[in-house]
């Protein structure tokens, strides 16, 4: 081979090389991007003051913490009718309770509607719900679930197959529904294909039963007492009727587990069934061993110091605080879990995770526990995200959790359906700036007369203000500055003074009533 038949040869091999190295980059370049993953994980009743990433006082919760830490705190998130099965049934759907149909607890959720669950698995998308489901009607859209039987159980909980069966599973809630989680990740999934997990737990709801290995926590720590604890609700009618209140309504059996063995404490209509939850009937020996040894000297102490009045108020306080604090410590616990897991197996990259609650909790302010209002601490939620490659700090603008299903969506890159009502905050998570965002939220609490005998009630909050009307059983309106008045002592409606702004919130009020076509509108005529 003479010179330059080699020169000429080895050119043309070096082209073909190159050409060759160039068709791979752009075929690697023209290869789709892989869908990202989703982990929705959302407890129940988890109040925003017991999160350490939005409020010190009470508790460190490092591994909620990191979420928000790696990703997005959303400073002004909120539900759209704060009560359970109405608040999941807004969050699949991504519609308020009047068009999704689940107004309340005694009604049972159309599975047959359109939900994201439904849209990501007819898009590719692998679906899986595990825990707390607290919709009547069986999951649909999901290939795998595995859910509790109504509110469920903290210890030894059972649990629903799609198939039907119940199965009985020993141990805590919050651990077992975690090990199903990760289990279904690991050995259940299609790892070809992008997977969204709905992991939801029971806990910290009522009666707020700790695990065993955390029942010394907060033992010996006092909490404050908040400021508005003993509120005599001047001025709101409708928190004048409510049935929630700390001193009042909290049962010293059924919620504070003084279920004691002589059967001499007595207290409330849900006695009975505390004292089944806390007996040997739920609880395996070793359990039931631990349990007794932390509370029977404290039941023992209880029945000595016959407490009663502003003393007994306290000590309910004092009581509920540990064991609510208790509980969460196994939620952050077990969200670790998660987060090391996915951390070990190399998703945490491609893999959006979700913290939330659906909705928020009393911690004692105006005196009370549980929710159902519109004021801010049952109202507004936490909403912890992150977002590989997406923004880190803090989200101000006004959210909801009918904005869920829409941001599921796009980040999936499908359309959103006409009907869903809420709007994708995916820009907001990638940092981009949204014009046209909203700068006001509607609520509707359905709920009465049942338990707690909250009002029904419907109002608008815009970013300094807030416009309640409670009606069917009174009919009052209450207004608050959220600036000058964060707690919401002081109804302002009807003062001098505030005309102006009232005015401005009823037409927001209509605005919001049209545009999400509430049919209340029709039956309660706001002038």
């Amino acid at each position: 081979m003479n010179k330059i038949t080699s020169t000429l040869l080895y050119s043309l091999t070096g082209a073909a090389a190159i050409a060759s190295l160039s068709s791979c980059k752009a075929n690697k370049e023209a290869e789709p991007a892989k869908k990202m993953n989703i982990i929705y994980i959302m407890s129940d009743d988890h109040s925003y003051q017991t999160i350490s990433a939005y409020d010190q006082r009470y508790i460190h919760t490092p591994n909620i913490d990191r979420i928000g830490n790696e990703g997005v705190r959303f400073t002004n998130s909120f539900v759209a009718n704060s009560i359970s099965g109405p608040s999941r049934a807004c969050m699949l759907t991504g519609k308020h309770s009047h068009t999704n149909g689940f107004i309340n607890n005694a009604t049972t959720f159309n599975g047959d509607q359109l939900t994201f669950p439904k849209l990501l698995q007819q898009n590719g998308y692998q679906t899986a719900m595990i825990g707390k489901w607290h919709l009547v009607s069986n999951p649909q859209g999901f290939d795998h679930w595995e859910i509790l039987p109504g509110q469920g159980d903290y210890y030894n909980p059972t649990f629903i197959q799609m198939n039907g069966e119940r199965t009985q599973v020993e141990g805590y809630a919050t651990n077992i529904i975690t090990d199903k989680a990760i289990d279904w990740i690991e050995n259940q999934r299609d790892e070809n294909k992008p997977f969204c997990m709905l992991l939801h737990h029971k806990a910290p709801h009522r009666t707020w039963m700790p695990d065993t290995c955390d029942l010394e926590l907060f033992a010996d720590k006092t909490f404050p007492l908040p400021e508005n604890f003993y509120d005599n609700y001047e001025g709101r009618l409708a928190a004048q009727k409510q049935k929630m209140n700390i001193a009042n309504d909290m049962e010293i059996v059924y919620d504070l587990k003084m279920a004691d063995k002589e059967n001499e404490i007595h207290s409330g209509m849900y006695e009975d069934w505390g004292r089944q939850m806390y007996g040997e009937g739920r609880m395996n020996p070793a359990q039931k061993a631990a349990w007794d040894a932390h509370y029977d000297p404290i039941i023992a102490k209880f029945k000595k110091d016959k407490l009663s009045g502003k003393a007994l108020a306290e000590w309910k306080f004092q009581q509920y605080m540990r064991d609510y604090l208790r509980v969460i410590t196994s939620v952050d616990r077990n969200i670790g879990r998660v987060l090391d897991y996915l951390e070990e197996k190399g998703l945490l990259e491609n893999t959006m995770i979700v913290y939330t609650s659906d909705q928020g909790f009393y911690m004692g302010e105006h005196g009370w526990f549980d929710k159902r209002f519109m004021y801010e601490e049952s109202f507004r939620t936490p909403l912890l995200v992150r977002l590989p490659g997406g923004k880190k700090g803090d989200v101000a603008e006004l959210v909801q959790n009918i904005d869920y299903a829409p941001t599921f969506l796009e980040l999936a890159g499908i359309e959103k359906p006409e009907e869903m009502q809420g709007e994708s905050f995916l820009p907001l998570l990638k940092g981009e700036k949204v014009p046209e965002w909203r700068n006001s939220l509607y609520y509707h609490f359905y709920e009465y007369p049942a338990e707690h005998s909250v009002c029904r009630h419907f109002g608008v909050r815009n970013e300094r203000y807030k416009l309640i009307r409670y009606y069917n059983d009174i009919h009052s309106w209450e207004l608050f500055d959220l600036q000058e008045d964060p707690s919401e002592m002081n109804n302002i409606y009807g003062q001098p003074g505030t005309e102006e702004i009232t005015q401005e919130l009823k037409a927001e009020l209509k605005r919001l009533q049209e545009y999400y076509d509430d049919p209340i509108r029709n039956e309660v005529i706001v002038e």
